[in-house]
């Protein structure tokens, strides 16, 4: 199958799954290799069908050749993602791939090799899922940007058997959360790019096309050679941070919490950091929906500030209004969020009508020490992702490489690009239709970061869902109702289904 990468009808298997009181039947084809040339066993994917399909069923107003593709992936702290299944997530929810087959969509789930592939690991991060074997080898085979090429690489193995498998391949739809929403939002900006022909012809992926129709982000951990000033630019001045850190041991997910106050070497590394996001920012000429100029002065006040309070107290206003996340999603709602406790927001007569932004960072507290993701003894998961298959670590900015503390090198300037969504919009085949949340009180990266990608994406004509769900910390999954009637309004309306 490996060497023709042709799909095979008859070989499935039917299943079910009850989960939360719901029993789905599908025909599980698991285990297909999707590039004539892998040189990871995770370089595999799954394919998920609603059985009654066969029978003529229609859910939502879908058939067996009009389904949507809901291509969710399992990429968290930029480590391997190996395919998913129907099941449980690590809340005990059923995940996202059991809910989208409930729905009636057609479940593709495409494992991609990550910064650990090839060795053993017991890290855990935000929207992983655990691998209960790693294949040992020695050999580094998993770095930038081979998480987003074995993606593409799954999606045109979807194109080349476009007349043979089940749902629809000109409505693909990704998902993630974290690096994995960064995995999708890569996908969503740069479709058919000649950027990556190099890693894809390596692998043998099919010569085919990889745009999707549709992308759905949360929390994405990207643009990371600009999340450090970001990052500072938000939490400088904050000193006091919280991190909790996650590994495996035994099977099961155990955390561990550290509080402190930075150093003074590391507040003055959050000086130097904040001082160069202003240049940053205003080098993308962002404007705001009534074209207004979204910038920021020397000292990080300005109109895109302005611009992200407003964002914030609209999520404060939402919440203050529905009570969602304090009634819905109390259950990973950060303790003590309560929009009615919130000494930082002026609320009167049921309005929200202003925040005090540095009383706001302060009540979500800083996470990361500075800086936050290019760790100047390059000690940093994203530092690793920038590794080589010769060179387990590298620096990806500038700062960090200038300030380096243990004899690093810096990445290829070509393959930072390759892992920034920004890199590709408007210069490739980028999705036409965005969703992309952020939690309020996430303090994994600033902000700043998914409200630019937003407002890029919105300054080029593309279509943006975009939201601050109130009180929610870094997380995904949480609200797939509102996600799937998202993904069915678009698909209604572009097929009159």
């Amino acid at each position: 199958m490996a060497k023709d990468l042709c799909f095979d009808p008859t070989a499935y298997t039917t299943k079910h799954c009850t989960l939360a009181g719901s029993t789905v039947r599908y025909r599980a084809f698991e285990n297909i290799v999707y590039c004539a040339a892998p040189v990871d066993p995770i370089q595999k994917l799954n394919l998920y069908v609603p059985e009654d399909y066969y029978d003529g069923a229609r859910h939502n107003g879908y058939t067996l050749h009009t389904a949507p593709i809901f291509v969710p992936n399992t990429v968290g702290g930029y480590l391997p993602g190996p395919a998913d299944c129907p099941g449980l997530d690590r809340f005990g929810r059923p995940n996202a791939a059991f809910r989208a087959l409930e729905h009636g969509y057609i479940v593709v789930c495409i494992g991609v090799r990550g910064r650990t592939s090839g060795h053993q690991n017991t890290e855990f991060f935000e929207g992983s899922k655990t691998i209960a074997e790693q294949q040992e080898t020695g050999h580094s085979v998993g770095k930038a940007p081979a998480f987003i090429v074995d993606l593409k690489a799954g999606i045109r193995w979807l194109r080349k058997n476009r007349d043979s498998i089940p749902g629809d391949t000109e409505k693909l739809i990704t998902n993630g959360t974290s690096a994995g929403g960064a995995l999708s939002a890569l996908a969503g900006t740069s479709g058919n790019s000649p950027l990556y022909a190099a890693e894809l012809a390596a692998i043998g992926a099919a010569d085919e096309r990889d745009d999707v129709f549709a992308v759905s982000c949360y929390c994405p951990i990207h643009n990371l050679e600009n999340a450090d000033a970001a990052y500072e630019w938000m939490f400088c001045g904050h000193d006091h941070f919280s991190t909790i850190r996650m590994s495996v041991q035994d099977g099961k997910i155990v955390q561990k919490g550290t509080t402190g106050v930075q150093t003074e070497q590391q507040k003055q590394i959050s000086r130097e950091l904040k001082a160069l996001f202003p240049a940053y920012l205003n080098g993308l000429d962002l404007k705001a929906a009534d074209g207004t100029p979204l910038t920021l002065n020397e000292d990080g006040t300005g109109s895109f500030l302005d611009a992200l309070k407003a964002e914030v107290m609209c999520a404060a206003q939402k919440e203050l209004d529905t009570h969602h996340t304090a009634q819905a999603l109390s259950g990973i709602a950060v303790a003590g969020s309560e929009v009615e406790q919130q000494s930082y927001l002026t609320i009167e007569n049921g309005k929200v009508v202003a925040l005090d932004w540095e009383g706001f960072v302060t009540a979500i507290t800083r996470m990361k020490t500075a800086p936050a993701f290019d760790a100047l003894d390059m000690n940093s998961p994203e530092n690793e992702e920038f590794g080589t298959e010769e060179i387990q670590r590298q620096h990806f900015t500038a700062y960090g490489q200038a300030h380096d503390t243990a004899g690093g090198t810096l990445a290829a300037p070509e393959i930072i690009a390759k892992m920034n969504p920004l890199t590709f919009i408007g210069n490739a085949d980028t999705a036409p239709y965005w969703r992309i949340r952020h939690g309020a009180y996430d303090r994994d990266t600033a902000l700043a970061i998914p409200y630019i990608l937003q407002t890029v994406l919105q300054n080029k004509g593309y279509k943006v869902d975009f939201a601050i769900p109130w009180g929610l910390p870094h997380s995904g999954d949480y609200d797939l109702n509102e996600l799937f009637s998202w993904i069915d309004g678009l698909c209604q309306k572009s097929s009159d289904l």
